[in-house]
């Protein structure tokens, strides 16, 4: 369990980030959870990884992708606990070998879609996103690359090294700025924390701006995302919790107790409605925003009973 609670303290801490990233942490902890667990029942078993599988969930609300991973990685059918016990451990290599071979596959995929002499702006530090960039550049494609700073925390200074160490040419402006430089913008190209049954985004807070700027400007808005990053739960009502973070991310909270009339707000993700998204490029080929129900209910398998 000492392990798991590490992996959790990671997620929740933001030193494991990004969508795709949390939800191969988390399969890996369930499966060596699962490998050297000792118990005599099936009961106990389930029930400990059960609380194992909530305890994980709990850290960050928003990134679907963790109670999807969470649940395809714990999946089991036998009554014994040394197949049950298989069943966990292969469920959640299987998926993490469909994660790392989703990045090269929506890399190969939505490059097809980035022209020779594109410049693409993008926010935060998507690896889905930076696949279909990267794979453009190494096809031969003259791209170069606007990103945003990504405040609070700064994920855009990653994506900057990441694409400096390509080679590629980029240039970094504050999230104000967005609108300022998308007169400059072929493309704008994002990942994703969540895609709704509507079609709807939830991704790093200050994408909604981007994906408005792109639509007032007739500018692509392309969205990049595993398909384990589809909210099975919004099928049946539910709403995607926005995670709020600390306010010590923006402010010093001791500035605060000299204004008493002053809150601060530091939610970590925005909506960006279906209407303003052209395509989401995913593992399973492009579709348009709408078939996210059918990806939901055809490639994650999720039953009404279980929501």
């Amino acid at each position: 369990m000492e392990k798991v609670k590490e992996t959790a303290e990671k997620i929740r801490t933001m030193e494991i980030r990004g969508a795709g990233r949390i939800a191969k942490a988390a399969a890996e902890a369930i499966r060596d959870y699962a490998a050297q667990l000792e118990v005599t029942s099936i009961e106990e078993f389930a029930a400990r990884i059960s609380e194992v599988s909530s305890y994980l969930i709990s850290t960050r609300p928003t990134a679907v992708s963790l109670p999807n991973a969470v649940k395809l990685a714990s999946r089991y059918s036998s009554e014994n606990v040394e197949e049950a016990r298989q069943e966990v451990i292969e469920n959640a290599n299987a998926f993490i070998e469909k994660a790392d071979k989703a990045l090269g596959r929506i890399g190969k995929i939505g490059s097809r879609r980035v022209m020779d002499g594109d410049v693409i702006m993008t926010h935060c530090n998507s690896h889905a996103a930076l696949s279909i960039i990267t794979t453009a550049f190494e096809d031969g494609k003259d791209i170069s690359v606007i990103s945003t700073e990504s405040r609070p925390r700064c994920q855009g200074l990653l994506t900057i090294r990441h694409l400096n160490n390509f080679g590629i040419p980029t240039t970094l402006i504050v999230d104000s700025a967005v609108r300022y430089y998308m007169k400059d913008v072929d493309k704008v190209i994002v990942g994703a924390d969540a895609i709704a049954t509507n079609g709807a985004l939830v991704n790093k807070i200050g994408t909604s701006q981007l994906a408005l700027a792109a639509h007032e400007a007739r500018k692509s808005f392309m969205v990049a995302a595993e398909t384990f990053k589809f909210s099975p739960s919004t099928i049946v009502g539910n709403p995607i919790e926005i995670e709020e973070r600390a306010i010590d991310e923006i402010v010093d909270p001791s500035i605060l107790k000299e204004l008493s009339h002053v809150q601060v707000r530091n939610p970590a993700f925005d909506f960006t409605p279906a209407e303003y998204i052209d395509m989401i490029v995913t593992d399973i080929g492009i579709i348009p925003p709408a078939m996210a129900y059918t990806v939901i209910k055809e490639h994650l398998g999720w039953e009404f009973g279980e929501l």
